[in-house]
């Protein structure tokens, strides 16, 4: 490989799509990052950080034009034809364990499971195909969110319904693995020891769950069969009674419908009627009750989640708060681990509010750590590993 190759990283979501470029003799160091927003409406734009800021709008009408417009960029620069890999944040992995080169075997496979992950995968496999068509010979490779949580033992991945439905593929996968791995990776370099601890993470952005973590191995986390499950998020609902099911069914809601309130109705949104931002749900101005009462249930999920991941493994050393709203906003940190003394977490309001990297008392027995995660970084790093080897 030539030393001007590079990496680049594609993360696609129902609205929005991030990228970013990585120089392959040194995938650590980001020659630029961009980001196309609000897919889906008039607004749509494509914003580009290198070394400067730049915006220029863009069709983003659908997923379709938005991509069409990526690609139209991505030709008119110069280093695109020095891109070595594409890494793909793919979110639904099933059982893959390892990031790996996408065939039409596995693209095929992705297609096969688009139904588990309505609001990621068609867009992610539309961004592969339309780079196929740009670039036949371009490597691309599939980075899985699931792949983090693999190993996850049967105890907590196995759901109570017939054993057939498990044996088809109906079981815990989680997901934001690329986030938690990057984590892992940061608390390995800072303390070998504290990564192979009792370790609580939490990824805490619109998409939001925690993952508990013993001896560098994931061993259980909050999402399950599909990123709508486990806590409330901005717009998901998290773990629901499945007779809420039963009951939507008889009042004549169809799978579709049914798919879009747990998706894109409920959670923050649902609860405060407001917004499914948190930091607008903690502006002063918009308080009430309802949007108290969002922000409330939000830490009080994470709350009881971090009880029985402590109990599930035994004791904790070490917490960590990442993802948007778990790196910005103290006061929502300050809620989850208010009353928590007992685990042993004891956090310095002055650090949390000032939002240093710990966070937590020197008396604390849990180290509280809030650290920025970076998805893209690590997909980089998973690519420049399969072009190595």
């Amino acid at each position: 490989m030539h030393k001007d190759d590079f990496i680049l990283t594609i993360n696609a979501g129902s609205s929005s799509i991030k990228f970013a470029l990585y120089p392959v003799h040194n995938e650590a160091r980001q020659n630029l990052s961009g980001r196309i927003e609000r897919i889906g409406s008039p607004d749509a734009k494509l914003t580009v950080n290198q070394h400067t800021e730049s915006e220029e709008k863009i069709d983003g009408s659908s997923f379709q034009a938005a991509t069409l417009a990526l690609m139209s960029w991505f030709e008119k620069q110069d280093w695109f034809d020095h891109v070595k890999a594409v890494g793909h944040r793919i979110v639904h992995g099933m059982k893959h364990t390892q990031a790996e080169i996408i065939t039409d075997d596995l693209l095929k496979e992705l297609n096969s499971i688009v139904e588990y992950d309505p609001d990621h995968l068609p867009e992610e496999i539309e961004i592969v195909q339309a780079l196929q068509k740009k670039r036949p010979n371009l490597v691309q490779i599939a980075c899985f969110d699931t792949a983090f949580h693999t190993k996850i033992p049967p105890v907590a991945k196995t759901f109570a319904i017939p054993k057939k439905y498990y044996d088809e593929g109906v079981q815990r996968y989680g997901f934001h693995g690329i986030s938690y791995s990057y984590l892992m990776q940061k608390l390995k370099n800072q303390n070998e020891a504290e990564a192979n601890g009792r370790i609580i993470l939490l990824h805490l952005g619109s998409g939001a769950s925690l993952a508990a973590v013993k001896d560098g191995k994931c061993v259980d986390t909050s999402m399950g069969f599909t990123p709508a499950g486990g806590i409330v998020m901005s717009t998901r609902s998290g773990d629901l009674d499945p007779g809420v099911a039963w009951y939507l069914m008889k009042q004549g809601m169809d799978e579709k419908a049914f798919n879009t309130l747990i998706n894109r109705q409920s959670g923050l949104l649902g609860i405060s009627g407001v917004s499914a931002d948190m930091e607008v749900l903690l502006q002063p101005e918009n308080e009430n009750k309802d949007t108290a009462l969002a922000v409330d249930i939000f830490c009080y999920q994470i709350k009881k989640y971090i009880g029985a991941y402590t109990a599930a493994l035994g004791g904790l050393d070490t917490l960590v708060f990442s993802g948007g709203i778990g790196e910005h906003s103290p006061q929502v940190r300050s809620k989850i681990c208010d009353n928590l003394e007992f685990l042993g977490i004891d956090i310095d309001e002055i650090r949390n509010m000032t939002n240093k990297p710990v966070i937590s008392t020197e008396k604390s027995k849990v180290e509280v750590h809030v650290i920025k995660t970076n998805e893209e970084l690590m997909i980089a790093k998973m690519v420049y590993d399969i072009l190595m080897n």
